[in-house]
């Protein structure tokens, strides 16, 4: 589940984004749980409250608590760094005033739709590797998993196979795609195997063996560079 919030004092603007923000849940099969302000010092008091965000669409030209000015509350009153602020604005030059207040994304209106595909799609990738868990779908149920606890993903057609260490569940997605999702400790082997680094207990020229002791091969396209990231993180 991802909480997504909107904060603009247009209402048409925040029931465009909060439209465009479901129809990419729907098409992407995302849980999530939209929520609207129409002023920054209701948002504030939100969270002041105990509410969460994962991520914020928020309007620098807001009336009176300016988008900038609800973005360093978030920051360094509750001292909140992993929610992801996307930016909206009728202009483009507040590049400067916006960096002490990490935003992840910033879009100039009028706002398109894959403007919201975007941004959304940076930020899920983002709060996955924050949180150290994968997250995926399998039929109506949610997954997440710790990355620590994942030893290799395997390609299976338009399925990918997940092999933990005590299961191994499927969901449906590309390998590709996987890649740039997960952190640094995994990398390919072949065009059908992800692993991570932490569960290789043996490696040799044309395989690798995993901690359950599966043996994996790895193609002639990856042997160079397999060896040395495996041979560095030996040094």
């Amino acid at each position: 589940m991802y909480n997504i919030g909107i904060c603009d004092d247009g209402k048409n603007t925040c029931a465009a984004i909060e439209e465009m923000i479901l129809q990419y849940a729907e098409r992407n099969k995302l849980k999530i749980d939209t929520q609207v302000w129409y002023a920054g010092e209701e948002l504030c008091r939100y969270l002041e409250q105990g509410g969460h965000l994962d991520i914020l669409f928020l309007d620098i030209e807001l009336i009176q608590l300016t988008g900038i000015e609800v973005g360093d509350f978030i920051r360094n009153e509750m001292e909140d760094r992993g929610m992801q602020i996307v930016y909206i604005s009728g202009h483009s030059a507040y590049a400067q005033e916006l960096f002490k207040t990490q935003p992840m994304d910033f879009l100039v209106k009028p706002i398109a739709m894959q403007q919201i595909e975007d941004s959304l799609e940076l930020a899920v990738k983002l709060i996955e590797r924050n949180s150290g868990k994968f997250g995926f779908q399998n039929g109506r149920d949610y997954y997440f998993i710790s990355y620590e606890n994942i030893l290799y993903f395997e390609s299976k057609g338009r399925k990918i196979k997940i092999v933990t260490v005590d299961a191994e569940k499927e969901f449906y997605g590309g390998i590709r795609e996987l890649k740039k999702k997960l952190p640094k400790e995994f990398f390919a082997i072949h065009q059908s195997y992800v692993i991570n680094q932490a569960h290789v207990v043996r490696y040799a020229y044309e395989t690798v063996e995993m901690d359950n002791n599966t043996i994996l091969s790895i193609s002639k396209a990856y042997r160079k560079q397999v060896r040395e990231r495996l041979l560095k993180g030996l040094s």
